[in-house]
């Protein structure tokens, strides 16, 4: 089963989750469903590239520098991947889509989990 071991990504994907639904609900008052529905999407985009993410890395083994380092130059090309084709599936399949809330949401979450290298590892 695929699962992220690294505790500040999983802490990091938890406050994404939150970030995302509070934006959502704001957004969904402000806006009405679809203000919810892009911020929803904005935060689905960053949330599953950040598993891409966290899998990826918790696959990586112990071994040597470049090995590691090999390692995240994957998974962050992985993320990338994953960020470009739901950002173009969401503009090109939902038409609705509020392009600000969606961005603004998305750019939020991305924010917050590059914010993981300051939780404290006990």
């Amino acid at each position: 089963m695929l699962q992220v071991r690294n505790k500040q990504i999983r802490a990091a994907l938890k406050w994404q989750v939150i970030v995302t639904l509070s934006i959502a609900a704001a957004m969904g008052a402000l806006f009405g469903r679809h203000g919810c529905f892009s911020a929803l999407l904005g935060g689905l985009v960053s949330i599953a590239a950040s598993v891409t993410y966290g899998v990826m890395i918790s696959r990586i083994g112990r071994g040597s520098a470049g090995m590691a380092l090999s390692g995240m130059i994957r998974a962050e090309s992985a993320k990338v991947l994953v960020i470009v084709l739901l950002l173009w599936v969401v503009f090109s399949a939902y038409q609705d889509v509020s392009g600000v809330v969606f961005i603004g949401t998305f750019a939020v979450t991305t924010v917050i989990f590059s914010l993981a290298i300051f939780i404290k590892d006990k």
